[in-house]
Order: structure tokens, then sequence, then C-alpha cells
């Protein structure tokens, strides 16, 4: 199995074992944690998705003017 698995594997089991724990603490009710434990992550990853996508706009926006300043030029030239 490829290391970069095996890592993925090992962070997900400590992702969901910390999710569970905190939730149990917090609630004292196995299947409150055991429900944010496992939706927890699929949100999370929805979340990162976004995140992925804002980032690269903003990498992407042309350099040297501001979105302001843009907005205020006129259409036509």
């Amino acid at each position: 199995m490829p290391l970069d698995l095996v890592k993925t594997l090992t962070y997900l089991a400590i992702h969901l074992t910390v999710g569970f724990s905190v939730a149990y603490v917090l609630t004292g009710s196995v299947a409150v944690a055991g429900g944010i434990a496992l939706v927890e992550p699929v949100i999370n990853a929805v979340a990162f998705f976004f995140h992925e996508q804002a980032w690269k706009r903003f990498l992407n926006r042309p350099a040297g003017r501001t979105r302001r300043e843009r907005r205020h030029e006129p259409a036509f030239a």
C-alpha cells in the first residue's frame, strides 16, 4: 500500500476519533457523537472545495487594480 494512502487513512482515523470523542464529551450520547463524527468530515470536504475555488479566483485575479477600481471604469473606452 502506498505511503500516501496509509497516511491518509491514519489521518482519517484520527479525525474521526477526535470528532467522536469531542462530540461524546459534549453530548454524552454515542448515537449523536457517531452521527457528528460521520457527517462533519463530509461537510468539511464540501467547505474545503469551495475554499479552494475561492483561492483559485483570488490567485488568478488581474494584478494592479482593485475590484472597486475596475467596477468604476466605463464599459466602453
